[in-house]
């Protein structure tokens, strides 16, 4: 949640990096409510800002969280036993 304390928000608002995931929330929520208060506030506005939100949501997913996945089922060994049913081993592999 975006609700650190005093102290955080000066350094945050300061041009400071975060240090936790509280602070990396309230990063974003600064910068999200920087930009909405610019702007006609309205469902398509707000529903445009989620959309962006989503989209990074996702791309870090896609270019950072599964690769590392990937090395990680590669080092430990895979948990889905479901992945070496026959059916799924004709089809071709799919990254989700």
């Amino acid at each position: 949640m975006p609700y650190v304390n005093r102290e955080a928000r000066d350094r945050l608002d300061a041009g400071g990096s975060p240090k936790t995931p509280g602070e990396l929330n309230y990063k974003i929520t600064r910068l999200v409510d920087e930009y909405l208060s610019r702007q006609e506030l309205s469902y398509a506005r707000l529903n445009e800002v989620v959309g962006v939100l989503e989209c990074a949501k996702l791309e870090l997913y896609r270019r950072v969280t599964a690769p590392y996945e990937d090395i990680k089922i590669a080092e430990d060994g895979d948990v889905y036993g479901i992945l070496n049913s026959p059916k799924l081993q004709a089809r071709p592999k799919s990254r989700g």
